[in-house]
C-alpha cells in the first residue's frame, strides 16, 4: 500500500507554497546549526523515528555533498556569529570509535572547507595527541578550562560547536562561549517526547496545506511518566498503556485497510546511540520479559537512570536491497537544509525492527541513491526539514521556560 507515495504530484503541486511556509516558520525560532534525522518510509506513512541534534555520522555522507554543506554551514555561522574566524570542535570522548572519530574528522574538514580555522579537542581529552579514525589519525589540540571559557592552545576561539550531546550532563568552561547547537539541547535536558508535541504542530499544518491526514506524516505516540519498572505495580501499569495505544493503532490501521498487526516502541524518553529501545506487540509481552531483557530496556548511555518512556508506534520499512535486507533513510541537515543522505541497512534485522545496531552498514546516496531515492527530495526532505523546525522550537521553549 502506497499512499503517500501516490500523492507525491501534489506535493511538488504545492512546493512553492511549502516553502513560503518554511521560510515564515524559520523566521520565527532559532533554527539549528546542523542536525539529523532516521526516517521511516512504509509507503502509507512516511515520518521521523529519531532526530539528533548533535550528529555523530558525518562521516557517511557522499563527498559529493561536502560543498553544499560547507556552504550552508558558512551561512548560518556568519549569519548566526558574525565577525567569526575561528570555530572550535567540542567532541565526544569516544577514543576507541574509529567511526565517530571519522564523523569528526568530516565536521573539521565541512568547517575548514567554509573557510575558518578548526581545532578540535576537549579537557576530557587531555593527553591524547590524535584519535584513531577509519581513514586515518585526527590530530587533538591542547584544551584547558580557564574560569568560564575554554582556552585552545592558550587562546580563546570565536564559536565553540559542540558533537557531544552531554548525555552525561554539563561540561566546564562553555559559559562565556557563543555556543552551537546551544548546551540546553543536550540530553541532560532535551526529552524525544518535546520533540514530537512540537513536531506535530508543524505536521498538522502541512497536512492541512496537502489536504492530507496528518497521521500519514509523523508516528503516534505517547509518554509514560515516572515508570519503576523494577515494581511489579509500575509494570503493569506501563503493560495497560501499551494495551490502549496498540488497540487505537489497529482501529486505524482497519479503518485504512491496512493488513498488519501494531508495533510498539518502547523507548528511553532521553538519550541516543539506541540504547534502551523494545518492541512489543502486547502489554503481555512487556509484562513476560526476563529481569536482563528489563535492565536491558533501562539501560542509558553514561549509566544514566530512566525516569520516562516514548512509546512510538513501530513503522515497518517498504525500503529493501535486492537481497531483502530492510533500509532506512537518515537526512543530514545543515541550517535547516535537508542537504545529504545516506542509507541505513541491516540484514540481520527485519523490516520493523530498530536497525540501528552493530550489524548496520551505511551506505550514501552517491551509491545507492537511485535505488532508494526515488523519495529522497520529496517526502524524505519535508519530514526531515519539519523535524529541524521541531528542533528549533524545542530550543525557544527551552529559553523561555
Amino acid at each position: 500500500m502506497s499512499i503517500i507515495h501516490d500523492l507525491t504530484q501534489r506535493l511538488e503541486d504545492n512546493r512553492e507554497k511549502i516553502r513560503l511556509w518554511m521560510e515564515k516558520k524559520r523566521s520565527k525560532i532559532p533554527i539549528p546549526i546542523y542536525g539529523s534525522v532516521d526516517i521511516r518510509d512504509a509507503g502509507w506513512k512516511v515520518a521521523v523515528v529519531d532526530a539528533n541534534h548533535f550528529p555523530a555520522g558525518f562521516n557517511n555522507i557522499s563527498t559529493e555533498d561536502e560543498p553544499h554543506l560547507a556552504a550552508l554551514l558558512k551561512n548560518h555561522i556568519n549569519r548566526k556569529h558574525e565577525g567569526c574566524t575561528w570555530v572550535h570542535l567540542y567532541p565526544e570522548s569516544h577514543t576507541r570509535n574509529p567511526g565517530y572519530v571519522e564523523n569528526v574528522a568530516t565536521i573539521k574538514r565541512l568547517i575548514k572547507l567554509a573557510g575558518f580555522r578548526c581545532t578540535v579537542g576537549s579537557p576530557e581529552l587531555e593527553g591524547h595527541g590524535s584519535l584513531d579514525g577509519i581513514s586515518g589519525p585526527l590530530r587533538l589540540d591542547e584544551v584547558e578550562v580557564d574560569g568560564e571559557q575554554l582556552l585552545v592552545e592558550g587562546e580563546r576561539p570565536c564559536l565553540v560547536l559542540l558533537n557531544n550531546d552531554l548525555t552525561e550532563g554539563m561540561v566546564a568552561g562553555l559559559g562565556a562561549h557563543q555556543v552551537s547547537p546551544p548546551p540546553h539541547m543536550g540530553w541532560q535536558r532535551r526529552r524525544k517526547s518535546e520533540h514530537y508535541r512540537c513536531l506535530q504542530n508543524y505536521v498538522d499544518e502541512i497536512a492541512e496545506i496537502l489536504e492530507i491526514d496528518s497521521w500519514h506524516l509523523i508516528t503516534s505516540w505517547f509518554v509514560s511518566e515516572d515508570k519503576c519498572l523494577e515494581k511489579e505495580t509500575c509494570r503493569q501499569i506501563l503493560a495497560s498503556e501499551v494495551d490502549e495505544f496498540l488497540a487505537r493503532i489497529s482501529a486505524k490501521y482497519d479503518s485504512l485497510g491496512i493488513e498488519r498487526e501494531p508495533v510498539a516502541f518502547i523507548k528511553n524518553d532521553r538519550g541516543t546511540y539506541g540504547l534502551g529501545i523494545m518492541a512489543v506487540t502486547s502489554g503481555e509481552e512487556l509484562l513476560n520479559l526476563s529481569n536482563r531483557k528489563f535492565k536491558r530496556l533501562m539501560y542509558s548511555k553514561g549509566g544514566v537512570d530512566v525516569e520516562n518512556f516514548l512509546i512510538q508506534e513501530g513503522i515497518p520499512t517498504s525500503m529493501n536491497t535486492d537481497d531483502g535486507a530492510p533500509v532506512e533513510p537518515v537526512v543530514y541537515l545543515v541550517d535547516g537544509e535537508a542537504a545529504s543522505w545516506f542509507y541505513r541497512i541491516n540484514s540481520k534485522k527485519g523490516e520493523m525492527e530498530n536497525l540501528n545496531s552493530p550489524s548496520a552498514e551505511f551506505k550514501p546516496y552517491s551509491e545507492v541513491g537511485t535505488q532508494f531515492g526515488e523519495h529522497a527530495h520529496g517526502w524524505h526532505a519535508l519530514i526531515a526539514e519539519l523535524s529541524m523546525l521541531a528542533m528549533g522550537a524545542e530550543s525557544q521553549n527551552q529559553l523561555e521556560g
